[in-house]
């Protein structure tokens, strides 16, 4: 399949640049993966197309404050973005200016709380950077680090709890499994009152999520890999309700790549930890998810491909087309669907 075979005209006033004020009242667009017929609906209604038994998967994976701003040694700003930790209080980064910040380049954030210096400069042009400090790194990043907001988002994260799921725990994500942002800890409830397991992984969510498909042929697209881990109790309650014939819901493209990369041909989900690079687009056979609640993706992405693989691309790209007749807000802080 072509790259332009997921091309749609979305309005940039239909980007969503801040949260709404209640997570779940984000509207919430219901889409028949076998009719391709659509519903206009709220996030709060999510429990109505629940049953008992169905197994809710969600990504437990916490963002990173992973966006830091200090001074060179030499003079003038830096500007450093964590991508992968290294062990030694070693990281590979974005950096920029990346021409002013070569080996050897002292970098001093908050007024040298935290201090660095850049090792090397990778194949790829990413730094690899070692950093200095007292006490906790993480605790460290988290009172000196601002959220690393998508390159669309371009107004200032006010309370950047929002960029957090409520059931975040596992720090590591350099962007938010955003699909899980319009939950709610009384929404939860609901659901768990309603008879639905509630299972969580995580899958550490990578800048590369954002990076473009650039080949005109989607099947030459090289996918960047993410860490992620399915606890055996997931694993279990994920075989048993599936044994039983109730669905599996993922909340999220992440979760559902994590969900598909563990589960074997047989249709088994294996507990485990290890990194995965799996591309899902049309002609992909499911082998674990029924269903999928996900936001509204950037036209030509990976992860519209991926959502057209499960709901087919005529269904999605239609069920875009009203999502913009209806002014639906696109992306992180945007408006949601359900694929059912």
């Amino acid at each position: 399949m072509k790259k332009s075979d997921f091309y749609f005209d979305l309005p940039p006033e239909l980007i969503a640049q801040t949260p709404i004020p209640k997570r779940d009242h984000s509207r919430l667009m219901v889409l028949d993966r076998e009719t391709g017929s659509v519903e206009h609906r709220f996030f709060y209604d999510v429990p109505e197309y629940l049953q008992a038994g169905d197994c809710l998967v969600l990504n437990d994976s916490r963002v990173l404050p992973a966006r830091l701003l200090g001074t060179r040694s030499g003079g003038g700003a830096a500007e450093l973005l964590l991508l992968k930790d290294l062990g030694d209080h070693k990281w590979e980064c974005l950096a920029r200016p990346g021409k002013k910040i070569r080996p050897g380049t002292r970098l001093s954030f908050a007024n040298g709380e935290l201090a660095a210096e850049v090792m090397e400069v990778t194949e790829g042009g990413n730094r690899i950077v070692r950093f200095e400090f007292t006490g906790i790194f993480l605790e460290v990043l988290e009172a000196l680090g601002k959220m690393p907001l998508p390159p669309y988002i371009t107004e200032e994260l006010k309370e950047p709890e929002r960029y957090q799921t409520v059931y975040s725990r596992v720090i590591g994500s350099a962007a938010a499994p955003t699909a899980g942002l319009h939950f709610t800890d009384d929404l939860l409830e609901r659901i768990r009152e309603k008879g639905v397991e509630i299972c969580f992984l995580t899958l550490h969510v990578g800048l590369g999520t954002f990076r473009p498909v650039k080949e005109d042929d989607i099947e030459d697209h090289l996918m960047h890999s993410e860490f992620c881990t399915v606890p055996e109790e997931t694993a279990e309650r994920v075989n048993k309700a599936k044994a039983e014939g109730h669905r599996i819901v993922a909340v999220g493209t992440t979760s559902c790549r994590t969900l598909e990369s563990f589960t074997d041909d047989s249709g088994i989900l294996r507990s485990g930890s290890r990194w995965t690079d799996i591309f899902i687009y049309p002609s992909y056979r499911f082998r674990c998810i029924d269903s999928l609640i996900t936001n509204f993706h950037l036209p030509e992405s990976t992860l519209i491909m991926l959502v057209s693989a499960l709901a087919g691309r005529e269904n999605v790209l239609n069920a875009y087309s009203k999502a913009i007749e209806e002014r639906y807000r696109f992306f992180s802080f945007g408006d949601a669907m359900l694929i059912r």
